[in-house]
C-alpha cells in the first residue's frame, strides 16, 4: 500500500529577498518551497483514479524544473485515504498540523472531502479544486476555504434531465445511484427538471458494496426506458456489463467522471457501451479530432518526458492535467504573496482561463461569490471507440 509520496527537486534558488518576511510567516511556504498537500485513493475501489495525482505530481516536477513559482519549487506532499473518510481526516490532519502545507489541493472524494471540510474551514486552509463534483461545495458562506473544479453533480443532472424532456418526453426514468452526497446530487438535479411527480425510479448501493444486480433486475423490473447511472466508474462498468448481458436497451446515461475508455469502457468491452451517453467539458484523448490539436500535443509531449508510464488513453490523465494547470496559473497570480488568504483570494478571482484541458469555448471563473470554476457542459455519445460530442455547449443555471 503506498502511503506517502512526495514530489520535489532538492534545491532551489534564492528567493527574492522582500518576500522573505512574508513567507516566513506563511505555514509551508519558505524562500525555496512551497508545500502542497494532497490525499487520494492510490488504494481501494476508487484506485483507478490514483493517476490523477500522479500526472500532477508530474506537471509540479516539470514546473520545477523551468524554475518553480517566484523562485520557489513545488513541494507536492500526497497521501494514501484509500477514498476512507476517517483515513482522510487523520491524513489531512497529519498534512496540516506535522507538514504544515500551505494549502491542500485536488484531495479526492465527495465523502472524504466532506468529512474533512468543517476542519480545514476552521484552520482557514485553502482546499483548492477538490476532486468533488457535490453541488454542496458553491456554498461560500459555509465552506469558504473550499473549492471545487468540475460543474456540479446536480447541474450534470439538470443538464441530462433537458436532454430525455427534449428526446423522450414521457419516458420513464430510473436512476441507479450511490447512496451519498455524490449520488443524491443527480436525484435532484434529475428531479428539478422532471418534477417530483415524475415517477422516478431509485436504486442505490453503498460504495464498499460488492455487485449492484439487484439494482439493475429491480430497475429493468420496472420498466425504465431511461437508466441513469450516478455512481462512481466500478459501479457504472458494473452497469454497463449487466444491461449488456440481459440484452435490456434503455438509454443508458453515465455520470462524467465514469467516461474514461481506458478505465471503464475498455476493461467492460467498448461494445457493450455503444450509444450511451455522458457529458463533457474536458478534450478526450481518444476522440480522433483532438488529434493535431496544440494544446494535446504539448499535454502528450508532457507526458512522454514526466509521467511516461500514464496511458494516453485516459482521461483521468487529462483531468489531473487540467487541475494542475488551474492551480499552477493560481500560484502565478499570486505574484509571490502565498499566504493562505491571498491564495484563497486568487482561487477565488479567477477570469476567463483557458485552461489547456478544456473543450473549446469553455473557460474557468470564479469570484468571491460564485464557487463554480466550470459551468458548461457538451453532451457525448460512446459509438464503440470513443466519446463523440452532439449539440451545443450547456451553460449551468446561475447560482
Amino acid at each position: 500500500m503506498i502511503e506517502r509520496r512526495q514530489f520535489i527537486v532538492a534545491s532551489a534558488a534564492a528567493a527574492m529577498l522582500p518576500t522573505l518576511a512574508r513567507a516566513a510567516e506563511t505555514p509551508g511556504v519558505t524562500g525555496t518551497e512551497i508545500k502542497i498537500g494532497n490525499t487520494h485513493a492510490y488504494s481501494g475501489p476508487a484506485s483507478s483514479y490514483a493517476t490523477n495525482a500522479k500526472t500532477e505530481a508530474a506537471y509540479f516536477k516539470m514546473i520545477n524544473d523551468q524554475g518553480g513559482i517566484a523562485g520557489r519549487k513545488l513541494n507536492f506532499i500526497s497521501y494514501d485515504d484509500g477514498a476512507s473518510p476517517p483515513r482522510a481526516i487523520e491524513q489531512v490532519r497529519r498534512l496540516i498540523e506535522q507538514d504544515e502545507v500551505a494549502f491542500l489541493f485536488n484531495t479526492f472524494g465527495t465523502a472524504s472531502n466532506s468529512a474533512t471540510a468543517k476542519y480545514v474551514n476552521q484552520q482557514k486552509v485553502p482546499q483548492l479544486f477538490i476532486y468533488s463534483g457535490a453541488d454542496k461545495w458553491q456554498d461560500y458562506k459555509i465552506t469558504p476555504w473550499t473549492i471545487g473544479w468540475q460543474p456540479s453533480y446536480r447541474t450534470e443532472g439538470q443538464i441530462y434531465a433537458n436532454y430525455i424532456k427534449s428526446t423522450k418526453p414521457g419516458a420513464k426514468v430510473g436512476i441507479l445511484y450511490q447512496n451519498d452526497d455524490f449520488g443524491k446530487d443527480y436525484i435532484a438535479g434529475v428531479t428539478d427538471v422532471l418534477g417530483k411527480s415524475a415517477g422516478i425510479e431509485l436504486a442505490s448501493h453503498e460504495f464498499l458494496d460488492a455487485t449492484i444486480d439487484s439494482q439493475i433486475l429491480a430497475l429493468r423490473a420496472a420498466k425504465v426506458d431511461v437508466l441513469i447511472s450516478g455512481t462512481s466508474p466500478k459501479f457504472v462498468a458494473m452497469a454497463i456489463r449487466k444491461v449488456a448481458d440481459l440484452e435490456w436497451k434503455p438509454l443508458h446515461i453515465i455520470t462524467n467522471i465514469a467516461t474514461s475508455t481506458a478505465a471503464v469502457m475498455g476493461p467492460v468491452g467498448p461494445e457493450r457501451s455503444i450509444g450511451t451517453v455522458s457529458s463533457a467539458y474536458v478534450k478526450d484523448p481518444n476522440d480522433p479530432a483532438w488529434a493535431n490539436d496544440a494544446d494535446l500535443r504539448n499535454w502528450r509531449a508532457f507526458m512522454a518526458k514526466y509521467y511516461p508510464e500514464g496511458d494516453l488513453a485516459d482521461v483521468n490523465n487529462i483531468f489531473g492535467y487540467g487541475f494542475a494547470t488551474t492551480l499552477v496559473h493560481v500560484l502565478q497570480a499570486c505574484k509571490g504573496d502565498f499566504s493562505r488568504a491571498n491564495v484563497m483570494k486568487q482561487a477565488t478571482s479567477i477570469d476567463g482561463f483557458a485552461c489547456p484541458a478544456l473543450l473549446p469555448g469553455i473557460t474557468i471563473n470564479t469570484s468571491p461569490t460564485d464557487y463554480r470554476p466550470i459551468k458548461q457542459m457538451q453532451l457525448i455519445r460512446f459509438d464503440g471507440k470513443s466519446w463523440q460530442r452532439f449539440g451545443n455547449l450547456i451553460e449551468a443555471p446561475k447560482a
